[in-house]
């Protein structure tokens, strides 16, 4: 993340953090119209994960947290990380696929 800061400014630093809280509400929206509380608890973890290494990352980047070895997701290199999260997401379509359809959620 801090090399995307730094080369790329802020507007396409902001636009990594509005993609990952959107990737972040459409897991918790899945997770509310899941058909059973299996497929919500997944998508409420998958939910969880990112956010985590998403917060943490940037955390890191801003010196507000202590630096450790969070992989920024669908960004950091390394082959288990992308495809770790690939699996997620993957998860998380399936659980799409298979809601009850919601037409007004409180």
């Amino acid at each position: 993340f801090a090399v995307i800061g730094e080369e790329m400014g802020f507007i396409i630093a902001a636009t990594v953090i509005i993609t990952y809280v959107v990737l972040i509400t459409r897991s918790i929206f899945i997770a509310k119209t899941a058909k059973n509380n299996l497929g919500s608890y997944i998508a409420i973890g998958i939910a969880g994960i990112f956010l985590f290494h998403m917060a943490e990352n940037i955390g890191m980047t801003m010196g507000l947290l202590p630096i450790t070895g969070v992989p920024l997701p669908f960004v950091s290199y390394g082959g288990s990380s992308l495809l770790t999260n690939l699996m997620m997401i993957g998860l998380l379509l399936n659980i799409s696929g298979r809601r009850q359809k919601a037409i007004f959620i409180d």
